[in-house]
């Protein structure tokens, strides 16, 4: 299982049109062939910024769909709205 974490900073007055994206799209990424999972994040004293947080099967499964034509539509549309590089971080869960 691959945890997936994405940390965007919009501009303010872009978040209501991101927000909108993430609606229309949310479902087709979690209905995406081994995606378990998919949420938004706001963060608590920053309105403006967001964090997806996804689980995937695998790595190559992420890869795929980052490569979709889904991913095409949704990312670009996304990238203008930003008021700051995006972050990105991938994790697998530890057992101890």
């Amino acid at each position: 299982m691959l945890i997936r974490i994405v940390r965007m900073t919009f501009r303010p007055e872009k978040t209501e049109e991101f927000l909108e994206i993430f609606r229309n799209s949310k479902d087709k990424i979690r209905a995406y062939e081994g995606c378990q999972h998919v949420e938004l994040l706001q963060d608590l004293h920053q309105p403006n910024v967001y964090s997806t947080y996804s689980l995937w099967d695998s790595e190559e499964h992420l890869n795929n769909y980052r490569g979709s034509e889904l991913f095409g539509q949704v990312w670009p549309a996304t990238k203008t709205l930003f008021a700051a590089k995006p972050e990105a971080w991938s994790y697998t869960s530890v057992t101890i």
